[in-house]
């Protein structure tokens, strides 16, 4: 059973920046849609600005080492469990499913997100032909488990796209379906740093899709406090264990 700490109107109220946000913080955020998100771009341009983002996406990964690095924190958290089922939300190229597939010899993958094109996109992948891997459409809200299903759920660079109300649904359901939620996603810098860092980015905004999503994802993404008061709205039970630095992705591991 989901208990909520404060009411639906209090966390959807709730800044980017969490319920302590500064005046400046509380400005720097955002209700736009990164191209990911807009279902309505279904002609040719919205389609191609979808794919070179999620292309960009994919390349940055494997270029700055970030994908093996979420497979070695993944990995940290299934040490002492010999067969792990593991659930990967919001997974859009598939490149961490790829490396835990490819570094764990016996884990089992259940491969999703919610857009269709993507999830199309990875079952007429290698991950669709995977005898260890599952590909299905689903929705970090609302997801089709039963309880306890999965030793472990992971959730990269993609929760920032929920608004309050839908992520503190996707604590809930994460923490319901597996032993272990684990988020990765983009930190929220303290305003001055967070100031500096659309600066750079803006100019290029109009030009460049990754760069225009990245600057949503950059006024959209949670301070530690707003994730705190998610889980807590989710759930008092949930425990939040958060590692976080200025500029590097922060991290939650989350359980009941």
């Amino acid at each position: 059973m989901v208990y909520m700490t404060r009411s639906v109107a209090d966390i959807a109220r709730m800044p980017r920046g969490g319920p302590d946000a500064s005046c400046v913080d509380r400005l720097l955020q955002t209700d736009r849609l990164e191209y990911l998100d807009r279902d309505t771009d279904a002609d040719a341009a919205g389609q191609a600005r979808k794919r070179a983002v999620l292309q960009a996406l994919e390349w940055t990964g494997q270029f700055f080492g970030e994908t093996e690095r979420f497979a070695k924190l993944v990995l940290d958290e299934l040490a002492e469990i010999p067969d792990p089922k593991v659930l990967e939300l919001g997974a859009g190229h598939g490149g961490l499913s790829r490396k835990l597939l490819e570094w764990h010899p016996t884990a089992e993958l259940t491969v999703t997100d919610v857009d269709p094109a993507s999830v199309a996109a990875l079952a007429a992948s290698d991950l669709g032909a995977h005898p260890r891997a599952t590909v299905r459409r689903m929705d970090a809200t609302d997801i089709d488990a039963p309880d306890h299903h999965f030793d472990l759920a992971v959730f990269a660079l993609s929760f920032h796209h929920l608004t309050p109300p839908q992520a503190a649904r996707a604590f809930a359901e994460g923490t319901r379906v597996a032993d272990t939620l684990l988020i990765i996603d983009l930190p929220r810098p303290p305003s001055p740093l967070h100031l500096a860092r659309l600066a750079v980015m803006l100019p290029f905004a109009p030009l460049v899709p990754f760069v225009h999503d990245g600057v949503i994802s950059s006024l959209r993404s949670y301070s530690p406090s707003a994730l705190r008061a998610l889980a807590a709205h989710a759930d008092p039970a949930i425990e939040v264990d958060l590692r976080s630095g200025l500029m590097s992705p922060q991290v939650v591991v989350a359980r009941r």
